[in-house]
């Protein structure tokens, strides 16, 4: 499936979604991420075990896109409530996982879309940049949540005040990225990772992603409260049933997703 601003396929259970603006660096509109957040949606609905997000061309996603029609308006907050918050916040409720192949540059809001991932995979050549500050701006779109839960405050600080590029391998030094890989094998790279999520217990995955999402804001003993919780719905899965015979069968498990 393909739109003016998205391409959309479904290959091997993961919903490939790409950003597709590369003459404009695949800057962020209001439209576009309209589109974003309907897919989203159709990767559910098709039954996908696993998204791959991704950008087409040379930049992954250069932020918003201040130069073109609508992109400067008098409230900046309000175009951020109506139109990036419902995006992330899609993103941080899915059940099943977000694999981001950061494919080059990604700036601003970019940093923030691609960070929303569970698993993001950075080729070697690319860079993040929050470069809100050099424009005058503050970082927004959950950017100043996700660094600073990542990489911790003095870093979130260091890349908000600077607004200095950071490599792929700062940027996994730092704790923001989960692995680098060589330009030309990064979407192989990162759709294996993809199929592997998808072809895993579900209903686990599913929990496991909002349970460590929980967990960055709640003590030690709420945290072992909700995994309680998690433990009981994923102990009556099939798929753990079939884990355990598995196990006890010395082969490979087959799991379902139920």
């Amino acid at each position: 499936m393909t739109d003016q601003f998205i391409l959309f396929s479904i290959e091997y259970d993961v919903a490939i979604i790409t950003i597709n603006r590369p003459d404009r660096l695949n800057a962020l509109t209001p439209d576009l991420l309209s589109s974003l957040l309907s897919r989203l949606d159709d990767s559910v609905a098709a039954g996908a075990g696993a998204i791959l997000l991704t950008g087409a061309g040379r930049a992954f996603c250069s932020g918003a896109d201040l130069a073109g029609e609508g992109g400067i308006v008098a409230d900046l907050g309000d175009t951020l409530e109506r139109s990036y918050h419902p995006l992330m916040n899609r993103l941080a409720a899915l059940d099943i996982p977000v694999v981001c192949a950061i494919n080059g540059p990604a700036v601003g809001a970019g940093v923030a879309l691609a960070l929303a991932a569970d698993i993001v995979v950075m080729a070697r050549s690319a860079y993040m940049q929050l470069g809100f500050v050099n424009i005058g701006l503050v970082p927004d779109a959950g950017a100043t949540w996700l660094i600073a839960k990542s990489a911790g405050r003095a870093k979130a600080l260091e890349m908000a005040l600077l607004g200095e590029r950071m490599s792929a391998q700062e940027a996994q030094d730092s704790g923001l990225v989960a692995r680098v890989a060589d330009d030309e094998v990064l979407m192989d790279e990162a759709l294996a990772i993809a199929r592997q999520l998808a072809r895993g217990p579900s209903v686990a995955v599913g929990l496991i992603r909002k349970q460590v999402a929980a967990a960055l804001n709640m003590t030690m003993p709420e945290t072992m409260a909700v995994e309680a919780e998690h433990q009981s719905r994923a102990g009556r899965s099939e798929d753990f049933r079939e884990g355990v015979a598995a196990f006890r069968e010395k082969r490979q498990p087959a799991f379902k997703g139920r």
